[in-house]
């Protein structure tokens, strides 16, 4: 039985830990490093989510995030580099649309 009720989230949040933990790369090396990792394998938008969002809180821009991409092209494809993209607006549009609804929310019971 868990601990808790997102064993799962628990988990992740653990080996994020441990691996940021484990690398001599500073935090903006680290999150660029993670973001071309996510390009390499496809990954999905809560990925991007998950990771764009920390590495804005560390001052990581939209130009840096461009740099990567067009950096791992050569070694990723275009196919990859295209998938990345069109994962990272969903990304982008989901973070904005929670946003939106955490306002209205906050309006609603004020």
């Amino acid at each position: 039985m868990a601990d808790t009720d997102t064993p799962v989230l628990d988990l992740l949040g653990k080996m994020t830990a441990s691996s940021i933990e484990a690398s001599s790369l500073d935090g903006e090396a680290l999150m660029l490093t993670r973001i071309a990792a996510l390009v390499a394998v496809d990954a999905p938008p809560a990925s991007y989510m998950l990771n764009l969002g920390a590495a804005s809180e560390i001052g990581i821009d939209a130009e840096k995030i461009r740099g990567v991409l067009a950096a791992i092209a050569p070694i990723v494809g275009t196919a990859r580099i295209v998938s990345a993209a069109g994962n990272i607006t969903r990304a982008l549009g989901v973070a904005l649309e929670h946003a939106e609804l955490e306002a209205e929310i906050e309006g609603d019971s004020v």
